[in-house]
């Protein structure tokens, strides 16, 4: 186990971390140019050598609910591969965050479908659900307008 100075050595070696000290003689390491709002890469490295590197959802780690991964019995090496894990981890903006998708809507609020036999069926978007009709008869209903789309195409019917 690495003693709590030649931890604090190592971490000293990368020069995009700044060093906090803060409460209680720990030491914290952070990453000022973070793609994120967390910008701990090292928190809380007590004098005896306990402490932790964020490592996100970095692959090859078992990190707590937090994203930390305890490195109190970590080698040189481990330790090195830690940080450098958790800093590319950091540097890596978040994935933009897809919009939910927009429930399409027929301009007059009515589609029609033709299927096998001339059979006709209406799919009207109403009350948040996509209802599906045959004449006055309610066939169906579908949440999103992809799912309704999907079921009349399988059973072989197209927009006429």
């Amino acid at each position: 186990m690495l003693t709590f100075e030649q931890k604090i050595e190592i971490l000293d070696t990368f020069p995009e971390l700044q060093r906090k000290d803060v409460s209680l003689g720990r030491t914290n390491y952070h990453y000022e140019d973070s793609a994120y709002d967390k910008k701990n890469v090292v928190y809380h490295l007590h004098k005896n050598g306990n402490g932790y590197v964020y490592v996100g959802q970095t692959p090859g780690y078992a990190p707590d609910d937090k994203g930390f991964v305890n490195i109190r019995s970590y080698s040189a090496e481990e330790l090195r591969a830690a940080v450098e894990a958790s800093i590319a981890y950091l540097s890596t903006p978040p994935a933009a965050v897809q919009a939910a998708p927009k429930r399409r809507k027929p301009k007059n609020g009515t589609e029609r479908w033709s299927g096998p036999d001339k059979q006709v069926l209406e799919l009207k978007f109403e009350d948040d659900l996509w209802y599906l009709y045959t004449g006055l008869n309610l066939e169906m209903a579908f949440e999103t307008y992809e799912e309704a789309e999907e079921y009349l195409t399988e059973e072989g019917f197209t927009r006429s």
